[in-house]
């Protein structure tokens, strides 16, 4: 059996020290979880074993799983590089709203195009709409002094109503018999496809997350990106352009949500309906901050996610629990991952500052 070498063994305990706080939150997440089921009178074994099975028991249920993961991925990398700026993208729910509204009327408007040309023209039409909706808050923070956090709050409420709008209105579904808010079925040419059990959309969302790491350690852009969010007076001091990269930030930021809003359009819901889309990008600040902003691991983070809702029926449905208990596990990692002091506390941890990193490093520095 071979011995590690030391650097095989550093290169361990960097891994360890960079992913043990959203390990060990999921953790505590989980214990907390199975006291409230104990409470209520469940069994959290049999109940986390259902969400198990309902999560991974068949093809179709990971299949479902990986659909409920890919909008996650966009939502997540749509945050985390905005983290990476120093920015608090709230605003990805609405950015990721808009981008399925329009995804979806170009989807049922546009007729007679081949797949290879619709579901791309689809796809750019929610990429822009996203990035377009947050160019705002990012033009704001740049050149006023805005604060994001407030300036994308509030156009959540303009998206929502927006989105309501439209789907109720001008581009409302008027098939006979229909009394939903929702858009007319999208055209089969621009519906995305699976591979077997594994949405088209999932693959798409891999590849994304590929690309985004690579941009953001690999290029100069990524590198002054980088700068901005841990100092952006030291980067304008150094001769960058922090307004331009700002707003490029959220730019980026937004198109990435709008995306993820697309996909779920186009690969899981078929059509433009409000209530399917609702609380995908607030939870992409979860799958973001159990990331810790690397764009790989907000794959597994979304996975994760993913998986909790994908089994949370059948949890409800065969040890009797309410599904509700899968948004506390939710909240709960939330706030162990943030106050991360706790963590730290209960598992008696040192921080490493040499290996370890701050989620909310860059957050209000002005």
């Amino acid at each position: 059996m071979e011995e590690q070498t030391p650097s095989q063994n550093n290169w361990l305990k960097k891994v360890w020290f960079s992913v043990r706080i959203p390990f060990l939150a999921i953790i505590l997440a989980l214990l907390v979880g199975a006291i409230i089921l104990l409470v209520s009178g469940a069994n959290p074994l049999e109940a986390y074993w259902q969400l198990f099975k309902g999560a991974f028991g068949s093809w179709r249920n990971i299949q479902r799983v990986l659909e409920k993961s890919t909008p996650l991925i966009f939502a997540g990398l749509a945050v985390a590089l905005g983290f990476k700026a120093g920015l608090f993208n709230i605003g990805a729910q609405g950015q990721l709203l808009l981008g399925a509204l329009m995804a979806g009327y170009v989807g049922f408007a546009v007729k007679g195009l081949p797949a290879y040309i619709h579901i791309p023209l689809a796809l750019l039409a929610g990429l822009l709409t996203g990035a377009v909706f947050a160019a705002i808050p990012g033009l704001l923070r740049a050149y006023s002094g805005a604060h994001e956090v407030i300036s994308t709050i509030m156009l959540n409420y303009v998206a929502i109503n927006l989105s309501d709008y439209f789907s109720e209105g001008p581009w409302k579904d008027t098939t006979p018999g229909n009394i939903v808010s929702r858009l007319p079925a999208i055209q089969p040419s621009a519906e995305i496809p699976n591979i077997g059990p594994v949405p088209v959309g999932f693959i798409v969302a891999v590849l994304t997350s590929l690309l985004i790491w690579f941009v953001i350690n690999r290029t100069t852009f990524g590198f002054e990106i980088n700068s901005v969010g841990l100092n952006p007076h030291a980067s304008k001091y150094a001769g960058m352009r922090t307004k331009l990269l700002i707003v490029a930030a959220m730019v980026v930021s937004g198109a990435l949500a709008g995306v993820g809003g697309a996909v779920e359009t186009m690969g899981v819901v078929g059509r433009f309906q409000p209530g399917f889309n609702t609380g995908l990008g607030f939870d992409g600040i979860t799958v973001a901050l159990l990331a810790r902003n690397n764009p790989i691991a907000v794959i597994l983070s979304s996975l994760f996610l993913g998986a909790m809702k994908g089994g949370a029926n059948t949890m409800q449905f065969y040890a009797n629990v309410p599904n509700q208990i899968i948004d506390i596990i939710q909240g709960t990692m939330l706030l162990f991952v943030t106050a991360e002091m706790v963590v730290r506390w209960v598992f008696k941890l040192r921080k490493q500052r040499d290996t370890e990193i701050t989620v909310t490093s860059g957050w209000g520095q002005r």
